[in-house]
């Protein structure tokens, strides 16, 4: 399934559980780390977790955000049930630690009588230790996706953003140039912490677009339709997909000219194949 938009919600709130489902977010990422209090963290996991086992229709994909560390590896051994999706490891730095959730979570799914390997990891990038080690988390065990946490990384680097947000330029595309170098997913964008300002949204998630993002995370509901919006191909953008491909197919040579008179090749037909997919 293509993830667009990835919304948040915190796995102490269960009234914000209960309506998450049917807020439009292609899929969820429930929330064990930053959203829950300390003191909370124990009661959130059981929460949590018994939300999971409940029945539940058809709906978005269910991620679960962990915590680092031991108390990540708790949080594992709870969630690792059917219908869970992946976790998203906090705060991940390293190949060591994305082996060790890899070893957790294969006692886990045992355990639960899963398939191996059947639960991904999408690991949360947010330091400027994640981000130099970008390349070889990205072919971690399990990995299927990065996401780069840019409130931390902004903390970590001491970096004040401007309305335009290119003192992250260079993170953004390390991120990108990590996931594509090992063939996974292109990774989800940052969130915007400005939930009311929703043009603004748009123009950054568009930003993030053109930068090689092809989906992005949420914080409010309201984010949602908006980044969906901008990461689904409009039927001008799919009909000229279409064209090219028939185009280059019929010519049967290595260069072909668009319905706009641009020289096409294959790079170009790729990209097609790859937004009608």
């Amino acid at each position: 399934m293509v993830i667009r938009s990835a919304l948040y919600v915190p796995g102490d709130q269960p009234d914000k559980l209960a309506r998450a489902l049917d807020r439009g977010a292609d899929s969820l990422i429930v929330d064990l780390e930053d959203a829950v209090l300390p003191a909370h963290k124990a009661a959130a996991r059981a929460a949590v977790a018994g939300w999971l086992r409940a029945p539940r229709p058809g709906g978005p994909e269910i991620y679960v955000r962990v915590n680092p560390g031991e108390a990540g590896h708790e949080d594992l051994r709870a969630v690792a049930v059917r219908g869970v999706r992946g976790v998203c490891v906090a705060k991940t730095e390293s190949v060591a630690e994305l082996e060790a959730v890899d070893a957790v979570l294969t006692a886990a799914e045992a355990a639960e009588g899963l398939p191996g390997g059947s639960i991904a990891v999408c690991p949360l990038l947010e330091s400027a230790a994640a981000v130099l080690s970008a390349p070889e988390i990205a072919r971690g065990p399990r990995v299927s996706r990065l996401q780069i946490g840019e409130a931390d990384l902004r903390a970590d680097l001491g970096v004040e953003t401007g309305p335009d947000e290119r003192e992250l330029l260079w993170a953004r595309s390390q991120v990108v140039l990590a996931s594509a170098a090992a063939r996974l997913t292109p990774p989800l964008a940052p969130v915007s912490t400005d939930f009311r300002d929703l043009e603004a949204l748009r123009a950054s998630t568009l930003a993030l677009k053109r930068l090689g993002f092809r989906g992005r995370a949420c914080i409010h509901p309201a984010q949602v339709s908006v980044v969906n919006e901008v990461f689904t191909p409009t039927d001008e953008e799919l009909g000229e997909a279409r064209d090219l491909i028939a185009r280059f197919e019929a010519a049967g040579t290595g260069v072909v000219t668009d319905a706009r008179g641009r020289m096409v090749d294959e790079a170009v037909v790729r990209a097609a194949r790859r937004l009608l997919s």
